[in-house]
């Protein structure tokens, strides 16, 4: 099914959008976790397409409610994404089969953000802790991804494409973060946050390479702005009619 889906896709991806992609050589040949930044709804289609131009079938760690979507959630189910619940034990459980995924050499990719990034600049937000939960547990190498372009062919909260004039999507694989400091400590709260930073500081560090540019010196947090953590952010949205080079 998978195959099948990237079959399809992966015409429409290189009809909508040139493509560029840099650093390759740091996906390592077993399991790995990549953790991407997120700026608009089709970035998942642009990483999937260059992990599986690799020989490498992702998997996304996907909000669950995608899944009861009809045909999509059943598209997903068929290419054996995973849901991710919002309880604990449903984000036990995801996890949980992530690192069956990774165990057996396969590629899961993980958004950090939990969503669409909140900055106005599109930059990358406050992380969330299970990424580095995931690869503390198994080992496995965590592989930052930045991508810049994106959003310029379907910006945050866009309604539809702008296809026209052709862009160009540059997608940059860093080395996989050294989490060793961390690997004696205890699975607590603080050990999860410290090494989330180091995750999403190696992400900005990516997008700032592609983008030619510093990022803000502090990290966007949601709570500290009055906005949900989960979710489409409605108040403040940029809509389908704003500039789509804006937060370039």
């Amino acid at each position: 099914m998978f195959i099948l889906l990237a079959g399809l896709a992966r015409p429409a991806m290189n009809m909508l959008m040139a493509k560029k992609w840099e650093g390759l050589e740091n996906l390592p040949a077993g399991g790995f976790i990549a953790v991407p930044n997120h700026c608009t709804e089709i970035d998942p289609i642009v990483v999937g397409h260059m992990v599986y131009n690799q020989k490498r079938p992702p998997h996304f760690l996907a909000k669950s409610g995608l899944f009861k979507v009809p045909v999509l959630g059943s598209l997903l189910r068929a290419a054996k994404q995973i849901p991710v619940e919002r309880s604990t034990a449903g984000a036990n459980r995801s996890l949980q089969l992530a690192k069956e995924v990774v165990d057996a050499g396969g590629a899961i990719i993980i958004y950090p953000e939990g969503t669409l990034t909140r900055d106005p600049n599109l930059w990358p937000m406050k992380g969330h802790t299970g990424a580095a939960r995931l690869a503390l547990q198994t080992g496995a190498p965590v592989v930052p991804v930045a991508h810049w372009g994106a959003q310029e062919v379907f910006p945050r909260y866009a309604k539809r494409f702008h296809v026209f004039p052709r862009k160009t999507v540059r997608v940059l694989v860093g080395e996989p973060v050294d989490l060793s400091s961390f690997a004696d400590r205890p699975l607590d709260r603080a050990t999860l946050t410290e090494a989330t930073d180091v995750i999403m500081d190696a992400i900005t560090a990516l997008l700032e390479t592609l983008r030619g540019e510093s990022a803000p010196a502090e990290r966007w947090d949601p709570s500290l702005h009055k906005q949900s953590k989960h979710g489409r952010l409605v108040e403040g949205a940029p809509s389908e009619d704003q500039d789509p080079e804006a937060g370039k």
